[in-house]
């Protein structure tokens, strides 16, 4: 059964309000194609085309004319169709097939992309689709999604809205990718992150960095689920890998462009003797921590990234997600910033009673960030809007992160 998503109504206004295809990127499993297939519906009739298969690659490389008849583009209809072409990015000089396609047919049919974060590496190897396309990155399901998978795409702070306390106990427990969150069982949800795993690394890395032994890599990835919330220095991770640095920076790399990891770099203007090397690193998929502290950091660090990606896609302004810390050792764990203007600041905890941290009180004012909040993630639900305070708070995470994306 299909499960609505907030990514339905931003394929609907795209191909409503814009004649260029859409790119649509993110993890394996984490809905494209049965999003692309669904969403779409309702403008006109879906035509669907997977490049993994034999016949598909055929038709595409007999020419856009093919590929025109076969959608039946040459046939008058009340709403242009949609096509849909999974994994197209997988073709030989898939790029010049689109371009092909798009400057032929572009009136007559809306083109909607997906594919993996392969997607991403190979469209920014050229200027060939320049003009011809808009990005749109998908993630997992977070908190707000999860209350309001019908929100406006222009929207940006949205009024706190609660989710059920046993539902937001499994998006923290099972993560957010759809299959395992909505079976919410533990057994599943292993084996789930086990082939899941194996598909990234065993393949999708092997075609991406031709490494035939992958085993460094997959340790080097349990080593940074151990780090989550703390910065991973290169030189520490080869140490504990047991590879060179080089080795490791290419690895760290491969594997954010594969969604399996995302790294945060520190803010360092306004902020003295700030650190400015060590990024910290987190996961897309959290529910593999075991920490629960680290655990909870990095749910709500993949929800401001999904805000951060979703509101820059959106055109809503440039934001960007980074944390604090200096060599006093005063430090909060994210911040992010709207066009390069710090906004807010949070610091995660998993328990209510640590007491407000001073240190956003400190860097909110060294930054002059808007808001600055304590995110408690055991914190039972208020309906009182976080970011209407300008003071230092503590406010629970299922308010503030049903406010995001």
């Amino acid at each position: 059964m299909y499960v609505p998503r907030r990514y339905d109504s931003v394929i609907k206004e795209h191909f409503t309000e814009n004649r260029q295809m859409l790119f649509l990127s993110g993890p394996r499993q984490v809905g494209k194609t049965s999003t692309s297939r669904t969403a779409p519906a309702s403008l006109g009739r879906i035509r669907y085309f997977n490049a993994d298969a034999p016949e598909v690659r055929r038709l595409f490389a007999a020419g856009a004319g093919e590929v025109a008849r076969s959608a039946e583009l040459d046939t008058a209809r009340r709403r242009r169709p949609i096509l849909v072409l999974d994994e197209i990015h997988k073709m030989p000089r898939w790029k010049n097939s689109l371009k092909g396609l798009f400057d032929t047919y572009g009136e007559q049919a809306g083109i909607l992309v997906t594919g993996s974060a392969r997607l991403d590496i190979f469209r920014r190897g050229g200027d060939s689709l320049l003009g011809r396309f808009l990005p749109h990155r998908m993630h997992p399901f977070s908190v707000s999604e999860l209350v309001r998978p019908n929100a406006h795409p222009d929207a940006l702070i949205l009024p706190p809205k609660k989710l059920d306390r046993d539902s937001f106990e499994a998006l923290a427990r099972f993560g957010g990718f759809p299959e395992p969150l909505t079976r919410a069982e533990e057994r599943f949800a292993r084996r789930w992150r086990r082939l899941r795993s194996e598909r990234l690394l065993r393949e999708d890395l092997r075609d991406l960095t031709r490494l035939q032994d992958i085993a460094q890599v997959e340790h080097l990835v349990n080593v940074v689920a151990d780090r989550v919330g703390g910065t991973a220095p290169t030189a520490a991770l080869a140490t504990e890998v047991g590879a060179s640095q080089d080795s490791i920076r290419r690895w760290l790399t491969a594997l954010e462009h594969l969604y399996v990891l995302f790294s945060v770099r520190p803010w360092t203007r306004n902020v003295a003797r700030s650190l400015r090397k060590a990024p910290k690193y987190y996961l897309w998929d959290w529910s593999s921590i075991d920490d629960p502290g680290a655990r909870a950091e990095n749910m709500v660090a993949a929800a401001l990234l999904k805000a951060c990606h979703f509101w820059t896609d959106a055109g809503l302004g440039d934001f960007s997600m980074h944390y604090l810390r200096d060599k006093q050792k005063r430090e909060v764990d994210l911040i992010v910033a709207r066009d390069r203007t710090p906004w807010f600041l949070v610091e995660v905890k998993q328990g209510s009673g640590p007491r407000l941290s001073p240190s956003l009180a400190y860097f909110q004012r060294a930054v002059g960030a808007a808001h600055a909040f304590q995110v408690v993630m055991d914190a039972p639900y208020n309906s009182a809007d976080s970011f209407k305070e300008s003071r230092p708070v503590i406010v629970p995470a299922q308010t503030f992160l049903s406010q995001l994306v």
